[in-house]
């Protein structure tokens, strides 16, 4: 079984932490209104997904 002859230093174990960063998230083109959405999901602005409309908008009110 391995086992480590010393004790890791506090910089080589911070090291293996360094390269961690949050991304943005990815924001496609929705096809039908052009609004940026994320991929996969359904529309926020038009409630489109896949050319179909799947969830129904709310009319303003004036």
């Amino acid at each position: 079984m391995a086992v480590p002859k010393g004790k890791q230093s506090k910089s080589r174990t911070n090291k293996r932490f360094a390269n961690y960063k949050a991304t943005a998230p990815t924001l496609v083109e929705c096809p039908h209104c052009h609004e940026l959405k994320a991929a996969h999901r359904v529309c926020k602005n038009c409630g489109y997904y896949d050319g179909k409309e799947v969830v129904a908008q709310k009319q303003a009110q004036d």
